[in-house]
């Protein structure tokens, strides 16, 4: 069947079931603010860097946090106090406080940064409060999270941004200028992924947070607290957005294209263990821990206009941070991992690599030219990637417009999680993506990167 014919049975498949049952309303952006009033749920490391980004903002207010860990909590308030702003009211009285905050009139959105597992109870909660929600990666554990984060949305009109980071990194946004500007020719296969050595993080004595000792759960420190149990029970790619988002963009995920299906795989598990041997843990209880996580899980991903895509999750053995981009088109391509781009026709000599730094240099985007002095000041993290991507949420909510990364694409990154755990666990058979939008992303224009102040 041809690519027209498929699409125009998939249009009659929608408005057959339309008649039926009408599609659920269009996210309401809300009024338009001078100032917003943020509460932060989860004030740990990355609270923290949210709380910092929110207080030196002059068209933001914190009233309140919240976090049941008090030397966080402690943290927080220095923190307010060090930049002379108000102490915000505390919810700390056990797991479901938050709720508290969120029955408070003066707040209009709350940032979401708790472990993973809490993320889409507390964004539903926070939307049936009438709070816009911006929330770290991921939206939530299991397929029926997400799709009731996205009906929670369209039920209540109020939005939500998954805030993932890397989609605002500088040379991605300068790839992503030269692929709308056809350098690379029309797209046909990308790479990313997780590829973070986080055999430490996973593992620590409560005092170190970067490791130094074999603890993890309520003892230990940080991610440690609640990361580790996931490597544990769990087998796919746990984190995949930082490598899938900036590639959603590049190919119009939910404007025009969709991802389709998928399938994962993943390697014998071995790294966890090897650490905790050889860092004295030969005798603890932690040594006889099997870890479902498979040291290296491989996805590929389909779309609607026939891309393919390769995610790489790969925490638990010893090796240098990479994200491994890769976008390749009928004109050419560009990697990261060598900071090597090789364009037909263009390039000084045929079948060898030049370096991307002119190119960068050449078609950076218009948010790092007008902003990127003031978004890579002290205490900005990651280069500046951080404060583009909360400015995107704190813009959208105050200009009433969509957000940069709705809650249709949100999911649709996130939902990989899932996906990927049942594709591994029926041994790699292909699985389908839900269909979040309910055929709206045929239609839908995408709104990241085309305005230079968001």
């Amino acid at each position: 069947m041809s690519k027209s014919m498929q699409r125009r049975k998939f249009i009659k498949s929608v408005a057959l079931t339309s008649a039926g049952m009408a599609l659920l309303p269009t996210v309401k952006a809300g009024t338009v603010k001078d100032k917003l009033r943020i509460g932060v749920i989860g004030v740990g490391q990355r609270g923290e860097l949210h709380l910092n980004l929110l207080l030196l903002r002059d068209d933001v207010e914190v009233p309140a946090i919240c976090d049941i860990d008090q030397p966080m909590v402690d943290r927080a308030i220095a923190l307010c106090k060090k930049l002379n702003k108000p102490v915000p009211q505390v919810y700390s009285k056990g797991e479901y406080d938050y709720r508290n905050l969120l029955a408070r009139k003066d707040i209009d959105a709350v940032i979401i940064a708790t472990p993973w597992e809490w993320h889409a109870p507390m964004a539903i909660d926070a939307m049936n409060a009438g709070k816009h929600v911006g929330c770290e990666v991921i939206m939530g554990i299991t397929v029926e999270d997400h799709w009731e984060v996205v009906k929670t949305s369209e039920k209540t009109g109020m939005q939500y941004m998954m805030l993932e980071n890397v989609c605002y990194r500088r040379d991605v946004m300068a790839i992503l200028n030269m692929v709308r500007q056809g350098m690379f020719g029309e797209l046909v296969h990308l790479e990313g992924g997780y590829q973070h050595d986080l055999r430490a993080a996973k593992f620590n004595n409560g005092k170190q947070p970067d490791g130094g000792g074999l603890l993890y759960g309520k003892e230990a420190y940080s991610r440690a607290r609640w990361r580790t149990e996931h490597s544990i029970k769990r087998n796919g790619d746990l984190y995949p957005t930082h490598g899938i988002g900036p590639i959603s963009k590049m190919i119009n995920n939910q404007a025009g294209n969709r991802f389709v299906t998928l399938a994962s795989f993943a390697s014998k598990s071995r790294g966890l263990h090897e650490y905790v041997m050889q860092n004295g843990g030969a005798g603890l209880p932690v040594s006889k821990i099997n870890f479902h996580l498979g040291d290296v899980v491989t996805t590929m991903i389909k779309t609607n206009n026939e891309e393919t895509i390769i995610l790489t999750h790969d925490t638990s053995l010893p090796r240098p941070y990479s994200i491994g981009f890769r976008v390749q088109g009928a004109k050419g391509l560009w990697m990261d991992i060598n900071n090597s781009i090789y364009i037909d026709g263009k390039s000084p000599k045929a079948h060898a690599w030049e370096k991307a730094d002119d190119y960068l240099q050449q078609f950076d985007h218009a948010l790092y030219k007008k902003h990127g002095a003031e978004a890579a000041k002290s205490g900005r993290g990651h280069g500046g990637m951080d404060y583009f991507v909360q400015n995107g949420f704190i813009e959208a909510i105050k200009r009433g417009v969509r957000a940069p990364i709705d809650v249709y694409e949100s999911a649709s990154l996130s939902v990989i999680v899932p996906l990927s755990e049942l594709s591994i666990e029926r041994n790699g058979n292909t699985v389908e993506f839900p269909d979040f939008s309910n055929g709206k992303w045929m239609t839908r224009t995408d709104t990241f990167g085309y305005n230079e102040d968001y």
